[in-house]
């Protein structure tokens, strides 16, 4: 196993953005990362840890030791009663791993279905959607800790999960996520998650809906809102939903009644990124080959040769004028470089 200089990342990120990465190693295997480890330290060079590149803009080169996750592996590990314990290796592809734990007879993860990555990345973001968070179906995980020069088991208390945040998150380059373990639970047992808007719509006349029904309506809305990043660069929703105050919610909702809002605990207010794009007029807007999705304002998309630095100066131009409208500051979902 020997890195390679140079290494183009195009393919290696949703937005199929140009850029090179002075150092790439693909690490296949978990027991060669001592190896890939010895050759990051011998290159001089920052590590950075790539899974599937779907939370990624790349304004430039990325001048660091790349260390591409794509071990294999997935397999139920312990069963208990009505529950299990399912264990994936952090190269396994998201979505087909959640298609397959419902294919094995165990429900859970069906709300989270489609969202492109890998399961190492997965808590990194603390991936959630339609109800449901990574942390809440999480049992444990293996990881390499850079900083001790060890590895480790981590429990959910020890992830600092917060909303799609995480120490993983916020410790860059410390933590190589190897496995992830989900504790879930037997199909015909499984409390379903069915409360999201257009889930309870589209379940409405379903008499007893499945983990995978409720899994295929969750794929429907998605390929309804969001691009297929196979077809059309992007990086899935490109702001985080943001949490304003109480009072700051009742201010903008006498002047927007009909503005989409979530009550959270501790007292702030979810409002909806996607939404306040909209209502600013950016839905559907293009400079270039960069653009806002014409279905769905949080997404940010390359239409063909945009550059890295070209969806970063849009996005920021967004955020300008969604403080000047709302007073509401919009953070970028994706890790920019």
């Amino acid at each position: 196993m020997k890195s390679v200089s140079n290494a183009s990342l195009r393919a290696l990120n949703t937005f199929a953005l140009p850029a090179n990465a002075a150092q790439f190693c693909r690490l296949e295997v978990a027991e060669q990362l001592s190896a890939a480890l010895e050759q990051q330290a011998a290159s001089g060079l920052p590590l950075f840890v790539l899974g599937g590149g779907s939370n990624l803009l790349l304004t430039q080169d990325l001048p660091a030791f790349v260390l591409h996750m794509a071990t294999r592996g997935k397999r139920v590990l312990e069963q208990q009663g009505e529950q299990a314990i399912i264990e994936a290796e952090a190269g396994e592809a998201w979505h087909p791993f959640v298609q397959w734990t419902l294919a094995q007879g165990w429900a859970g993860l069906e709300n989270l279905s489609l969202i492109p990555g890998t399961v190492g990345a997965a808590p990194v973001q603390n991936i959630g959607a339609y109800g449901v968070e990574l942390a809440d179906r999480l049992h444990s995980l293996d990881a390499w800790d850079c900083q001790r020069g060890e590895q480790v088991t981590l429990l959910p208390q020890q992830c600092a999960f917060a909303y799609r945040d995480s120490c993983f998150k916020r410790e860059p380059g410390r933590w190589i996520i190897l496995r992830v373990r989900f504790l879930l639970t037997a199909l015909e047992h499984a409390e379903l998650a069915v409360d999201y808007g257009p889930i309870r719509q589209r379940l409405a006349g379903v008499l007893a809906p499945t983990a995978q029904d409720v899994a295929a309506v969750v794929c429907a809305v998605r390929s309804e809102k969001l691009p297929d990043p196979a077809k059309l660069g992007n990086a899935g929703s490109f702001f985080k939903n943001p949490l304003v105050s109480a009072e700051q919610a009742q201010a903008l909702l006498a002047q927007y009644p009909a503005m989409p809002h979530y009550p959270q605990t501790g007292g702030q207010v979810k409002l909806a990124a996607g939404w306040l794009i909209e209502q600013a007029g950016w839905k559907g807007h293009r400079e270039g080959d960069a653009g806002v999705h014409r279905e769905q304002a949080l997404v940010l998309v390359n239409y063909g040769s945009a550059t890295g630095a070209q969806i970063y100066a849009l996005a920021q131009s967004i955020r300008a004028d969604i403080a000047a409208r709302f007073a509401v500051d919009l953070e970028i979902e994706p890790i920019v470089i």
